[in-house]
């Protein structure tokens, strides 16, 4: 090999060492140059921000303004400082999330092909800082590197159910705090179920001054006598809701709510009880699980009901995305009302799952008129992914309207590739991977990061179709902040990593040492994370 040769070959591996670089970030970027030398941030050190990055600059200067004890000066014009900058011709390249990240000795500069891709870049910068600024000392100093970022996925989401036990407007800005450090977008919020109606409806009042209250809890197991002897109550007025969107706007975060039905409704139910099916319910249960009444769909007054619920759903929250639920649909209830079945035989419905189907493409041509778009649990598809199902009652003819976004939890992956195949967009959040209320034993940190929303197997043109993936607290028995918390953190961490991540850049030794640093700064900030991850050693464990 001749000299010229070797040295282009030199010149390669060098350029791949550095683009292989990792930093103490969580995710863990696409590409990571690391140089020498320093940035140091002062008091005197100014933020330039272009007329669309206000808001990220107001967000950077209150996140830096306890190392300083003020707020760094804020300007458009200059070159030396945190510089925060939109350039739409990176899109192309980086996607509408992605940025740039170059820290130099005479500044920081922080680039995007928009708003959103900024702020993770601040993001980062905020990982790269000591975890106490107020112990700084009056300068930071950050070291030089150069990192190109993009999400592997569009959709990043923490799900959070409150119907079952609420938790408030502090926890939930805690948890969109987290959410925001660890890049995550979406928002899901779990308002409405059997035991909790947690969202004001104007119209509807009964459906908080019934619904969000129940007089007792079940401990103890799915099927356990015990109850807690105490009531439980709480929901959000429509204002407090704007307050929590408007913090979550700030932070990049779109929240989609999810209001139950056809099932799963037993707490509007036990408010206006012309809703249900078998018409007994006089309060809001006091016990989880598949409860046996749903929504009488037979009834055009429990359509104009949705429609007036979604309406002021859909007018306050500024996502386009409404989450209706649609999963563990018990159907002896239907089976055995005359009404239902007089219903099902004028509409040629043959089966109960059928039914489900033409309830559920109602509202999501009512959600389509609106401009919205309508994502439900995959059972809205039909098809058995119960073994409590009757085979002949989950049987379908009935086709769901294909503008929905299929939320997969359930089922033989099988049924991933056959929705894709017919067009659906699909959010894979399968539970054996996802669920937070799982035990860390049963989904310890290697398995959720281990977890990959495209299934083995699925085809490269259907690739585009998996728009992302989500993990779930559920709540049934997590009525404490501190059970939810250690539930969520670590695994939370893990789950972002496997929505922004490149697959190729995965390495869970590389995110293990990385925690470390995670890990201690949530115990700076009071969260309360698994107690077994507080001496664990992630060496060596690919």
């Amino acid at each position: 090999m001749d000299k010229m040769k070797l040295l282009i070959l030199l010149v390669s591996l060098m350029a791949t060492t550095a683009m292989a670089q990792n930093v103490n970030v969580i995710p863990q970027p696409l590409n990571v140059e690391t140089g020498t030398g320093y940035f140091i941030i002062t008091s005197k050190t100014k933020i330039i921000a272009d007329a669309s990055n206000c808001g990220n600059a107001i967000y950077l200067q209150k996140m830096l303004e306890p190392a300083f004890k003020k707020g760094l000066e804020l300007t458009s014009k200059g070159a030396k400082g945190i510089v925060l900058k939109l350039d739409e011709n990176l899109a192309d390249e980086i996607g509408s999330e992605g940025y740039l990240f170059e820290v130099g000795k005479k500044a920081i500069k922080i680039t995007a092909s928009n708003q959103a891709g900024v702020f993770y870049g601040i993001q980062t910068l905020k990982q790269l800082l000591p975890l106490d600024l107020n112990e700084a000392g009056g300068e930071l100093s950050v070291s030089t590197v150069k990192i190109k970022d993009q999400p592997r996925f569009s959709w990043r989401a923490f799900m959070l159910d409150e119907a079952r036990y609420f938790k408030g407007m502090d926890q939930v800005k805690k948890l969109l705090d987290q959410m925001a450090l660890l890049k995550m977008n979406v928002f899901h919020w779990h308002l409405t179920d059997d035991q909790g109606w947690r969202i004001e409806i104007k119209k509807y009042p009964k459906l908080t001054r019934i619904g969000s209250t129940r007089e007792d809890s079940q401990i103890g197991g799915w099927n356990s006598k015990e109850r807690s002897g105490k009531s439980h109550s709480g929901f959000y007025t429509q204002n407090q809701i704007k307050e929590i969107i408007a913090y979550a706007t700030e932070r990049h975060i779109n929240i989609v709510p999810e209001i139950e039905m056809p099932g799963h409704a037993s707490a509007a139910i036990a408010a206006y009880p012309w809703l249900g099916t078998i018409g007994e319910l006089k309060e809001t249960p006091v016990v989880f699980g598949k409860l046996p009444d749903s929504y009488n769909v037979s009834d055009p007054r429990v359509y104009t009901f949705i429609e007036d619920v979604l309406s002021e759903v859909m007018a306050l929250f500024p996502g386009k995305t409404i989450h209706i639920g649609g999963d563990e649909v018990k159907f002896d209830a239907w089976k055995e009302s005359e009404e239902v079945q007089a219903f099902m035989k004028e509409k040629g419905l043959a089966s109960p799952a059928d039914l489900q189907i033409f309830f559920t493409n109602k509202v999501s041509n009512f959600i389509d008129k609106k401009e919205h778009r309508m994502m439900g649990w995959n059972e809205i598809l039909g098809g058995n992914v119960h073994e409590w199902q009757k085979a002949e009652d989950v049987e379908v003819k009935e086709k769901l309207a294909t503008s929905a976004i299929i939320h997969f939890w359930k089922g033989n992956l099988d049924l991933i590739n056959d929705a894709v195949k017919k067009g659906y967009d699909i959010v894979n959040s399968y539970h054996m991977y996802t669920y937070l209320d799982y035990s860390h034993n049963y989904i310890p940190l290697e398995k959720a990061y281990a977890f990959d929303p495209i299934p083995e197997g699925l085809d490269k043109k259907y690739h585009a179709k998996v728009l992302g993936s989500g993990c779930q607290m559920w709540g049934e028995w997590i009525p404490e902040v501190s059970d939810m918390d250690r539930m969520v953190f670590p695994r939370l961490a893990a789950y972002a990593e496997v929505g922004w991540t490149a697959k190729e850049r995965k390495q869970y030794s590389v995110f293990g040492a990385n925690l470390k640093h995670m890990l201690e700064r949530w115990k700076k900030e009071g969260i309360g994370y698994a107690d077994k991850f507080e001496k664990k050693d992630f060496s060596n464990q690919d």
